[in-house]
């Protein structure tokens, strides 16, 4: 099976650096860096069932409208949004540590040649992102087909 969780490090992710115009001399871009730390940051779990592939991603405190769940080039699954640091209603509120993340999050997957990229559905419940994408049905066995043999 061909199926790959795109990384930081992985070089479909590195060939941003070429869309972005960025040279090996060059530091890389802002938007790169933070794409790369978005995707560092956002762990998943995927399964593979007999009749699907399901993706499980964390996502707490997110709405659902905050999330985006994206098909991009006919097989790369994207999952995009932001994470917001909620609004402090009292003024003399200080915070003494903060290591919830906020900010953008990201994740790509490359889906293998057998997934349905017409039948992707997403639900997210309890801060618990499910994206579950069915796999297309075994293509069915060809059948020999007889030749006729003729006398020369």
């Amino acid at each position: 099976m061909d199926f790959r969780v795109i990384g930081f490090n992985d070089p479909i992710f590195s060939g941003l650096q070429d869309m972005l115009d960025v040279s090996d001399h060059e530091p890389p871009s802002k938007k790169y860096v933070r794409d790369a730390k978005a995707m560092a940051a956002t762990p998943a779990d995927i399964k593979e069932y007999p009749d699907s592939f399901v993706f499980v991603l964390d996502m707490p405190g997110s709405k659902s409208e905050e999330i985006k769940v994206q098909l991009e080039d006919n097989n790369v699954l994207v999952v995009t949004g932001m994470r917001q640091r909620e609004d402090e209603k009292e003024k003399e509120v200080k915070y003494i540590r903060m290591e919830r993340r906020i900010g953008k999050f990201m994740r790509k997957f490359v889906l293998p040649e057998n997934a349905n990229v017409d039948a992707i559905s997403a639900v997210c419940v309890d801060g618990v992102l499910t994206i579950t994408v069915q796999k297309l049905p075994p293509p069915e066995p060809k059948k020999p087909r007889t030749i006729e043999v003729k006398i020369g």
